[in-house]
Formats: C-alpha cells, structure tokens, sequence
C-alpha cells in the first residue's frame, strides 16, 4: 500500500514534467518596498537585487524556452520571507534563486561574492549577515505567530537548524558551487566561497536553493559595479551560465529516468519499475545513513566524547585562516561539508563551559556527541 502511494505521487509529476516539458524556475530579488536591504552610498540593495533578477530571468528565458520563470517580486513591492517560499512551493519549483548584496558596517575594503545554502551558521561574520537578511520578518504583520517565535537576532533560534532534514542538501551545493565559480570566473568577483546559513527564506524552501550575495555595497569601488548597467548584466550572465549547466546534467538525470511517454503502451510499467527502483534505493540509503549514525550502535563499552562545532565550510580551511579566530581546531567531512570543532571532553558539562566561552567569536557554536569515533545524536 505505501509503495502505492508512493508511485501515485511520484508519477504523476513526472509525467506533467514530461509533457509540458517545463521547468520551473523561482528568482527571488531579496527585500523591495518599504526595505531598503543595505544601503550604500548612491544606491539601495533592493533595487541591484531586482535589476539582476529580471536581467537574469531575461537571460534564461531566451535560452531555455521550456523554463517557467517565477518571480516572488518583479516590481519594489515588500513580500515577507514566508511568502517568498510560498511562491516557490506553489509553484513546484524545481530550483529557488535568492538574489541579495552584501554589505558591513566597519571595513569598507571588503569585496566580493558569496553563495549560501541551507544550513547552521559558520562563523560570527555569517551571523551578523543571516541577522541582517532575517530581520525583515520584524516588518511583518504577526511576525511572532507566523515564524513560531523565532528570533533572529538570537543565536539560540537557530541551534535548531543543524538537525532539520535537507534532502535537497547535495544539488543546492552542486549549483551553489556553480553559481560562485562564474561569479568569480565571468564576473570578476572575488572569491568568498561557498557557505552554508540558516537564512529563513531557504528554510522555508522545498527544492533546492540558494542565496547569492553578488558583492558588497558598503565597498565603494563594488558600488559602482553593483549599480551599472554593465555589472548587473554580467552578474545576471554569471548566474545563467550556472543555471546552464545545472539545467544540462538535470535533463540528462530526468532522461534517465523518464521513458518515452509518447509511444503507445508504456505510460504506465516503464514509470513503475524507474519508481519502484528509485524507492528502494531512497529507503536503502536512508536505512543505511540511520544505520551510521543510530544510537543502536552505542554500547556500555563505546568511548562517547563531545565537541563543539564552530563553522562548516565546502572547502577546507588553512589552519592559519583568520576564519579559525587563532582556535586551534579539528574538522570532520560529512556530505562534502568540512566541519571544524573545538575541545573534546567526555564531560556533558564541561564541554557545555567550553561552548560558552567561544561564543563571543562563533555564536551559533553547538555540541555535537561521537561514538568510538562516530557522530551519532545528541541525547
């Protein structure tokens, strides 16, 4: 009966896919209306996000016929966080861009672009950004009830983050990853990387997403690049030339999965058996990543130690990197994520001491438990 109900909704979409052969894709030009976003010298953050957003849907339109593009905003209109992931939802989004521009309040020589997805913050200069982008929800009707009490200046909230499931996790790195190298390649950006965030408008997202920070308004220099016709049309070039590629291996893993749905006969068995087998194998690895991690494996003789995690990253970290604030750390690679702690101990509370001291410098630091050398849950 499951496997049933699986095939029914699993099908289904499938076969639309293939008959209208349309993708769909959300652009998403962060903040508009009564927020400004970041506010430069000659210009305001909204407005970068909307031109490249258009520019970008633009861009794509013309070369890929069969992309539906679906704005959350194509004017300077406010939409809170939770209807820009509404937007996408309903429209059975294939993909989620969020298009933003950076910006600090001290060092006006910072630059360049960064690309986030999904995921617990990674140091406290991601925090003060994440804060900056979640804060808009202050301007919300309701903001208390609809976000269930969240706040987004509390580092607290977002602790929460790191176990929320995100099967989406490994293609919104793969595009994320695509979008920073022609970011860096064509647009000349300079290269921040690839980070993860818990920003609320990816948390809200059923599909893979991410955030671009295409550079920094509070850089003068970057201003200026930010707000000609010249910059946003090749910040919007970068992003698409991403979105090529991302779209190119998408129809070829679609391909081998749909079959011919035009030849008589075969709409319903070849779908099944794709199905079926993709089923099993989500359930196989499900089952073995459970496996890996459950508390079963635990026993009275297992060396259980816990540590704090500071950042995660996709590239890994010089051990001189100022991102490591003088900390002299270890990491561990879960799902091509670099993920660095700090202290060990096999005392619940003094490691709990040792979280506390370092959140003056990582505030979204959180204890994680190993096993004989295995993460398993925190009990």
């Amino acid at each position: 009966i499951l496997f049933y109900v699986l095939t029914i909704f699993v099908v289904i979409p499938l076969q639309a896919q293939a008959d209208n052969e349309s993708f769909v894709l959300v652009i998403d030009p962060g903040h508009g209306g009564k927020d400004p976003g970041a506010i430069g010298r000659k210009g305001k953050e909204k407005d970068i996000n909307l031109a490249v957003g258009k520019l970008l849907g633009q861009y794509i339109s013309a070369e890929h016929p069969n992309v539906k593009i679906v704005y959350t905003r194509n004017k300077d209109i406010f939409i809170g966080l939770k209807e820009r992931s509404e937007i996408a939802n309903k429209s059975n989004a294939n993909l989620f861009i969020s298009i933003h521009t950076n910006a600090v309040s001290k060092n006006s020589g910072v630059k360049g672009a960064e690309v986030y997805t999904f995921g617990l913050l990674s140091t406290n200069e991601n925090f003060e950004v994440v804060k900056r982008e979640n804060s808009v929800i202050l301007l919300e009707d309701n903001y208390e009830q609809k976000y269930e009490g969240f706040d987004p200046a509390s580092s607290e909230s977002y602790i929460m983050f790191e176990f929320m499931s995100n099967k989406y996790a490994e293609q919104s790195v793969n595009f994320a990853s695509l979008v920073q190298k022609e970011l860096t390649k064509t647009a000349k950006r300079y290269d921040r990387g690839v980070k993860q965030a818990a920003y609320l408008v990816l948390r809200e997202s059923t599909m893979p997403r991410i955030l671009v920070e295409l550079d920094f308004i509070s850089n003068p220099e970057a201003e200026n690049y930010l707000l000609s016709k010249t910059g946003q049309n090749v910040l919007a070039r970068s992003i698409c030339n991403a979105f090529n590629k991302y779209k190119k291996d998408f129809d070829r893993r679609t391909d081998a999965v749909l079959p011919d749905l035009t030849a008589s006969n075969k709409e319903e068995t070849p779908v099944k058996v794709e199905t079926e087998k993709k089923v099993r194998e989500d359930v196989k690895t499900e089952k073995q990543a459970e496996e890996t991690v459950s508390p079963q494996k635990e026993s009275d003789s297992g060396k259980k130690v816990y540590k704090v995690q500071i950042l995660a990253s996709t590239k890994k970290i010089p051990e001189k990197s100022p991102e490591l604030k003088g900390y002299k750390v270890d990491f561990y690679v879960e799902k091509n994520w670099y993920k660095y702690t700090y202290g060990e101990s096999s005392d619940r509370n003094e490691i709990e001491n040792i979280r506390k001291k370092i959140t003056k410098d990582f505030k979204g630091a959180f204890i994680i438990t190993f096993v004989d050398g295995v993460k398993v849950p925190n009990k």
